[in-house]
């Protein structure tokens, strides 16, 4: 087959992309020094910043998921048992086999189905954990006025564990993601598609293919 280069990662994408990552790895840097694990800004200072980049990161959020419903991105997600085992076998097996990638990657289909999976997982169930006990915990009996509490919950053990847990999922994800990174045609051509935007791309012998019409 044929490679072809075709643009699969449009701008805001690449900007959301890069954006979230760095908020999220500045939030875990001045979280776990909150919580002791060393000194950099100092408590008051980093409890600030913490603050500061978790506003940014919802506001990011916020435009994320108007982005995805508006052009209907968020079909990319939907979870799929189809070629599961074939994608597992590949990561498994065939990537140290030089054998050919199992799915095709399009503008359309830019996810495997493992990466499906587990992108539906981080973004249902793990960024709202974060997000949610984040704010429970920040505005934890704040503003009180005239003895009126805006949340009262009974201990803030329960929800600073939620959160230190998910901040650990989300670190465990970085690492992983960035080993993906590497699984590419090359080491930097995965990381190199999510700068530009475009990326080589397996062209079958027919013509009139999905990916030449979106070149």
């Amino acid at each position: 087959m044929s490679k072809k280069r075709v643009r699969i990662y449009t701008g805001f994408e690449r900007f959301w992309h890069w954006t979230q990552a760095v908020l999220i790895l500045f939030l875990a840097f001045t979280g776990f020094e909150i919580h002791g694990a060393y000194t950099f800004f100092g408590f008051r200072e980093a409890v600030r910043y913490h603050s500061i980049a978790a506003y940014l990161l919802l506001t990011l959020i916020a435009f994320a998921i108007f982005w995805h419903f508006t052009t209907g991105e968020w079909r990319q997600y939907v979870p799929t048992l189809e070629n599961v085992r074939a994608q597992l076998e590949y990561y498994v097996f065939g990537i140290f086999r030089n054998a050919p990638h199992p799915t095709r990657k399009t503008m359309l289909s830019k996810l495997n189905p493992l990466q499906k999976i587990t992108y539906f997982g981080l973004k249902v169930v793990l960024i709202p954990l974060v997000v949610t006990s984040g704010l429970l915990y920040m505005f934890y009996r704040y503003p009180t006025r005239y003895g009126i509490e805006a949340i009262s919950v009974g201990s803030l053990k329960f929800i600073a564990l939620a959160h230190t847990l998910g901040a650990f999922l989300l670190m465990a994800f970085l690492v992983v993601h960035l080993y993906m990174t590497t699984t590419g045609e090359t080491v930097f051509s995965n990381l190199r598609a999510m700068i530009t935007g475009y990326e080589e791309v397996e062209e079958p012998a027919s013509t009139g293919t999905l990916e030449g019409q979106q070149a």
